[in-house]
């Protein structure tokens, strides 16, 4: 079978390769700064998973240039993803996301405008200027569902209930706005069963997916269960196996951004076997050869 990935993606809408540079638009989250809670979400780390983006005190502008400066060993592409990654990207004031977004959007350089945010943070005057700069570049929004499964989300402390996401999702589907979701492997206490229901239902809501294993970081509520011997994290076979069965019953329209992820070596605690990224990218190629899933096309039947 084939699976339809992100570069892959990339390549069929713009026929160049682009790559993704991380901005900071300076912003908290609704789980932090007491509006829901203060102690976020039990597994984010301090920095809200925005280890690798940019000084928060430098302009959107300068951001893109030293993110171009770091990269400029790695690759020699021309076109780049604005993505506004740590904490929540749409929860700041309308006219102070006007002015960031199309700082971003506006950049010649800049392909693709992508927000991660909360569904809890979508109003309609967000909407609406999403909207109005979907129509100068294309507009992705990255949403952190991580489980469909209350018993779950109550305890990973994400705040909000099922159905806040869904209509989130519909009104960005409306507005033609892609929706890529964030689905996060090896929770505490949920079975594989458990994991593929969260992956279907997303991938029959959204456009993209991302797969992430679970991290267990410095100074998280997460850190602290773990050592306490509450679970286990998942090893590599358990991971890879399950990631497998997650290509399987995705659409084959869907866009995969992630097949894993890398946490801060400096903050990851477990699983320590996830720090070493060609060993684990290896023997995922090699499990999908295995299971005879190839990277193709969309329209590859």
């Amino acid at each position: 079978m084939y699976y339809y990935s992100l570069n892959e993606h990339l390549k069929n809408t713009f026929g160049e390769k682009v790559y993704k540079i991380s901005l900071n638009g300076g912003m908290t989250c609704p789980n932090r700064d007491g509006t829901l809670s203060t102690k976020g979400c039990i597994f984010c780390s301090r920095g809200g998973s925005g280890e690798f983006s940019a000084d928060r005190l430098l302009s959107v502008t300068d951001q893109i240039e030293q993110a171009k400066l770091r990269i400029k060993s790695k690759t020699d592409c021309k076109r780049f993803i604005a993505y506004f990654q740590p904490f929540t990207n749409t929860y700041a004031d309308v006219d102070y996301l006007t002015k960031i977004f199309y700082e971003a959007i506006n950049n010649p350089e800049i392909a693709v405008l992508s927000i991660a945010t909360r569904p809890d943070c979508l109003g309609d005057d967000v909407l609406k200027l999403l909207s109005e700069l979907n129509r100068i570049k294309p507009v992705w929004v990255e949403l952190g569902l991580q489980t469909i499964h209350k018993q779950t989300s109550d305890y990973i402390r994400r705040c909000y209930e099922l159905d806040v996401n869904d209509k989130a999702v519909k009104k960005l589907n409306e507005a033609g706005i892609e929706v890529i979701t964030h689905i996060i492997l090896g929770l505490p206490f949920e079975t594989k069963q458990m994991m593929l229901e969260s992956v279907k239902y997303a991938g029959e809501r959204s456009s993209g997916i991302k797969l992430q294993l679970l991290h267990i970081l410095k100074d998280t509520d997460l850190l602290s269960d773990y050592q306490n011997g509450l679970f286990k994290p998942l090893s590599m076979d358990e991971y890879i196996d399950i990631l497998c069965d997650c290509i399987e019953i995705l659409p084959k329209e869907t866009v995969i951004h992630r097949l894993t992820g890398d946490g801060d070596k400096k903050l990851l605690v477990a699983p320590l076997w996830s720090a070493d990224k060609k060993r684990v990218l290896n023997a995922i190629n090699r499990a999908f050869r295995e299971r005879n899933i190839v990277q193709g096309s969309k329209y590859f039947s």
